[in-house]
Formats: C-alpha cells, sequence, structure tokens
C-alpha cells in the first residue's frame, strides 16, 4: 500500500529522535488512533439520538436482559461501577427523560426494579443501529475474510494482554 497514514508521518518525524521499535510503534498507535476514531463515531451516533454516554450505557445494560430489560439499581451499579448515590442520580435523570421507570415490586415493596420504558427501548435501538453503521463504514475497506482474519489476529493480541502478559 503507497498512501501514506498519519502514524506513517509520525514515525517519520520521530525515528532518531526517541528510540522505539517501528513495528511495535506502527501498530500500537494505528490501534490506538482507530480506537478514537471508533469513540467518535459512537459519540455522533449517541447525538443523533439525543442520548448522552452514561445514558446510552444504562439503556444498554437494562436492553441486554432480554425482553423484560428490568434490574434492581444495585445490580446495574455493579455493572457499571457506579456508587449507590452515583447510580441514583443517573436513574433519576434517565426517568425524568421517561427513559425508564421504577417499579416497586409486589413481593416486597422495599425493593425497587428499574425498567427500560418503551421510549428509552426505541432511543436505544436507534443509538445501536446507528453506531453499527458507523462501525461497518469503519470496515468497509476489508472484505469479509480480511475482516474474520483480522479480529483473529485481534483477539489473539487481545488474549495475550488478558492473560497478564507483558
Amino acid at each position: 500500500m503507497d498512501a501514506e497514514d498519519s502514524v506513517d508521518r509520525h514515525i517519520a518525524r520521530w525515528s532518531g529522535i526517541v528510540p522505539f521499535d517501528v513495528g511495535t510503534e506502527a501498530v500500537i498507535t494505528r490501534i490506538q488512533l482507530l480506537a478514537k476514531h471508533v469513540g467518535h463515531a459512537k459519540d455522533r451516533a449517541l447525538a443523533e439520538t439525543g442520548l448522552q454516554a452514561f445514558e446510552f450505557e444504562t439503556l444498554h445494560r437494562l436492553a441486554s436482559r432480554g425482553a423484560a430489560a428490568r434490574a434492581t439499581p444495585s445490580e446495574l451499579a455493579a455493572e457499571l461501577l457506579l456508587s449507590p448515590a452515583g447510580m441514583t442520580g443517573r436513574l433519576d435523570t434517565l426517568e425524568k427523560s421517561g427513559l425508564i421507570r421504577r417499579l416497586r415490586t409486589a413481593e416486597d415493596r422495599r425493593r425497587v426494579d428499574v425498567e427500560l420504558t418503551d421510549e428509552g427501548r426505541t432511543r436505544w435501538a436507534a443509538a445501536m443501529r446507528l453506531r453499527g453503521v458507523a462501525e461497518q463504514a469503519m470496515l468497509a475497506p476489508f472484505a469479509p475474510a480480511e475482516q474474520a482474519a483480522l479480529s483473529a489476529l485481534l483477539k489473539r493480541m487481545l488474549l495475550h494482554v488478558e492473560a497478564g502478559t507483558p
């Protein structure tokens, strides 16, 4: 491939100034830049649906629970790594926006479940659809077999890192 990207220019700029392995620098810097591009694409998709990232993440956790789309606030807080107070504030915002509702359970009136409203499910689904379109557009240069090969290589790298190997 003859086209020069921003990483090629980065490497040329720093070569001879800072010691680094060119191959490693090229791969890692491209991964970092692609991750930023994915983040920006996801942010644009959320903006189109009027959702903030924290709202989407909470709706996403609820939607992952299937048709019922219910969880307790403490379950959500644990999944989202939030304090109980932080979760309460987030749920207050989502409830005021009509995206979730809090329900007292019949068995124990002290227990509260949180569930997606129809509007919450609709907005979450719209954001998922737009995010998917953005992600597919990023992979457009690759044929399906190339996408599978790239996925396999990245999986092997991730498994290596997740195993705690430096």
